[in-house]
């Protein structure tokens, strides 16, 4: 993308808001606040969530997920033969259309499942299945603290069904196993503590809550660094405080606030059995369908990044590995924009990627504020033009951590990319 061409909302302004993490992600321009509990993204906050949505996303499709889309908006029917009408009313937004109908926007999606499946999973051997969805979800939550507690979020959502207990535990398994690895390929650092399923029934849960410095709730959590033992105020072992011994590799735990950034539950035939999904059994019998429910918190994982890894430059994003989400790979930065550094840095802007890349090609601002800017979007390596190209040919590349080196332009698209 040329500078000139892309529409940036970053700013100097760090006042006026919540707490540092949201100060940040505004001075960035990531995010635009809509009022209490809304937050629209900007293009540079747009492509900063579809980066860590295609990881998550192939996440799911290797361990057989298969994605799906269902409505947001919800006749009431399916949420009472459910019986979480009146239980999740609360929360919900809901409303009569002009057929007098009773309607919501959807806070998540079992009951939506459940009639997506129906008719369709009738024997044992249509099952265990693994479908999942990235899509919005709507609380009447009480808003706080930037995007950890919106009125509208991005949630990847996904529900397993099975014939057998087994089934479900083992898939359980694979789902908590894929969100340690995309909580790690993330760079995050979390625990993961037992829970209460509470409004979505069921009979076992864990979240997973990353360590911050403004949470919304409390964390207690192992310090070695292998073990992700966490408990909450919700948890069963709720007692434990910090200095305790870890019930499960015997190092100490600390204390800290947290955000819950993912939940996993088992929920049986919460939902399966008043909605009458059912399967027909090898031996001719009928069973109810037992079920499983996954989710993670897009936009609240994006403010546990900003908040984990940012400075006081700005953002920054984790770059091990191949999982990049850093809205632009490198910035181009020329120390003028005319003659054979243009043409160098028209070469590099090619070759790096354009989509990929952020080129200065304007005289509009200076270097240091170009400098300040590509900080402030985290953006993982700048490649200079400056006085050293002009004499000898060596490109400067300088990493998001301030770490220099000089190459030959031919070697410089092989590293940022």
């Amino acid at each position: 993308m040329r500078r000139s061409e892309a529409i940036l909302f970053t700013s100097r302004e760090s006042t006026g808001h919540e707490n540092e993490t949201v100060a940040r992600m505004m001075r960035a321009g990531l995010i635009r606040k809509f009022g209490s509990g809304l937050y629209g993204l900007t293009p540079t906050g747009h492509r900063l969530r579809t980066n860590v949505c295609s990881l998550i996303t192939r996440e799911m499709n290797a361990i057989g997920g298969q994605r799906i889309s269902i409505p947001s908006l919800n006749y009431s029917d399916i949420w009472r033969a459910s019986g979480r009408w009146e239980r999740f009313e609360g929360e919900m937004f809901t409303f009569e259309n002009r057929d007098g109908r009773r309607l919501c926007l959807a806070p998540s999606h079992e009951e939506g499942v459940v009639r997506l499946v129906d008719g369709v999973v009738r024997s044992y051997d249509d099952v265990p299945v693994l479908l999942y969805q990235v899509e919005s979800k709507y609380r009447d939550d009480h808003a706080r603290n930037g995007l950890v507690r919106t009125k509208e979020f991005t949630m990847k959502d996904a529900y397993s069904l099975h014939s057998t207990r087994d089934s479900l535990d083992a898939y359980y398994e694979r789902v908590r196993e894929a969100y340690v690895r995309i909580f790690d390929a993330l760079d995050v650092e979390f625990a993961v503590a037992a829970a209460e399923n509470s409004v979505m029934g069921g009979s076992t849960s864990e979240e997973f809550v990353a360590v911050a410095d403004n949470g919304t709730l409390l964390l207690r959590h192992c310090e070695a660094t292998a073990c992700r033992f966490g408990v909450t105020d919700e948890s069963p072992r709720a007692a434990l405080s910090a200095g305790d011994r870890c019930p499960e590799c015997g190092g100490h735990l600390t204390a800290s606030e947290g955000i819950e950034i993912g939940h996993v539950f088992t929920l049986g035939t919460r939902y399966t059995e008043p909605m009458g999904l059912s399967v027909d059994d090898a031996d001719g019998s009928e069973r109810d369908v037992l079920m499983g429910s996954y989710g993670i918190g897009i936009e609240r994982l994006l403010h546990v990044l900003v908040s984990q890894h940012g400075d006081d430059g700005g953002c920054r994003w984790p770059m091990d590995g191949d999982e990049r989400i850093a809205p632009y790979r490198a910035s181009i930065i020329p120390l003028e924009y005319e003659g054979s550094i243009r043409k160098a840095a028209e070469s590099l802007y090619e070759s790096c990627g354009p989509d990929e890349t952020l080129l200065f090609d304007g005289g509009d601002r200076t270097i240091g504020e170009r400098f300040a800017e590509s900080d402030l979007l985290g953006v993982p390596w700048k490649v200079i033009l400056g006085n050293r190209y002009r004499e000898s040919g060596a490109v400067e590349l300088e990493s998001r951590d301030g770490s220099t080196r000089f190459v030959d332009v031919e070697e410089v698209a092989s590293i940022v990319g």
